[in-house]
């Protein structure tokens, strides 16, 4: 299968990331990139008695429970940021067209970041999931790494018909390796079964975590083409129907509904804030999107 990025070099694809992505970045967003990353990289300092307006996430539970009083973590800001990488690799991120595949979208998304973050001195690393981890990269600075990362994403396999995904592995080995408060993006569809809120929840308490759902428009909606076959790309089940039939998109197009529901339920239950990029918007769009969201939030 062909991507856009499967022909290029690492040292190409950054070059046109910087021209295409970075550059128009730094304009819209003038330099600051605080609406995104702010709250990350942080020290503990203090304790004190829980307010209304902070963030449960920073709850001391064995102060709260000595004290029969709510305590929160105190936190001052570090210069520098650790941010770590947790990717899905498995078979349905490689679902979408020949222009832009969710494995495309991972791949460019992740070195913008990467590169974003490095170049003011910031650290990254990265957990590849397939069926089970299958690498984990030390967190380290630089353009290297950044040219680093970008080498294991396009050498990473596609991989065939496999047992449904389980996110849970990919969680907890995130909670495993990542030992100081970091900053971390979990970028998946998020097509899993289910038991994966837990373990995000609980990295969300340990950090602070972006979800960054990939989808693509053709799993919420199916065009009107006629008779069809439709393949499960995580197990290769495939099943013939007919597109013409209205009852049955609107039937597809309902169960996409719950879907999304049941996913979104799932991010506010864990406390995460998520990024959704579709295979169709522009990169940059989605990541100015998120940042005038998290600064109105912020703001109010």
């Amino acid at each position: 299968m062909n991507t856009p990025t499967s022909a290029s070099t690492p040292e190409r694809i950054l070059q046109r990331l910087d021209w295409k992505v970075i550059r128009r970045l730094d304009g819209l967003l003038q330099g600051d990139y605080r609406t995104l990353f702010y709250g990350y990289g942080v020290d503990f300092a203090d304790l004190r008695e829980y307010q209304p307006e902070d963030d449960v996430r920073y709850i001391d539970w064995n102060v709260t429970a000595r004290m029969d009083t709510p305590y929160v973590r105190q936190y001052v800001e570090d210069r520098e940021i650790t941010a770590w990488f947790l990717l899905d690799f498995s078979p349905s991120v490689d679902f979408g067209t020949q222009q832009s595949l969710k494995r495309t979208v991972l791949i460019d998304f992740v070195a913008t970041l990467a590169r974003l973050l490095t170049r003011h001195g910031n650290r990254v690393g990265a957990i590849f999931y397939g069926s089970r981890i299958e690498k984990v990269v030390p967190a380290r600075g630089g353009r290297v790494q950044v040219l680093a990362l970008l080498n294991d994403l396009l050498n990473q396999p596609h991989l065939g018909r496999a047992p449904f995904t389980n996110l849970t592995p990919l969680l907890q080995g995130g909670l495993n390796a990542i030992k100081r408060r970091s900053m971390v993006f979990v970028i998946s569809d998020f097509i899993s079964a289910p038991g994966w809120e837990k373990p995000l929840a609980l990295l969300n308490r340990r950090h602070e975590v972006l979800a960054v759902r990939l989808w693509d428009p053709r799993e919420m909606q199916l065009p009107d083409v006629g008779p069809i076959f439709m393949e499960d790309a995580e197990t290769g089940e495939q099943l013939y129907v007919d597109t013409h039939d209205r009852k049955f998109r609107h039937r597809f197009e309902e169960a996409a509904r719950l879907r999304e529901a049941a996913l979104n339920a799932s991010f506010k239950h864990a406390g995460v804030d998520v990024l959704s990029i579709s295979t169709e918007e522009d990169l940059v769009h989605s990541i100015v999107r998120f940042a005038t969201l998290r600064r109105q939030r912020r703001i109010s």
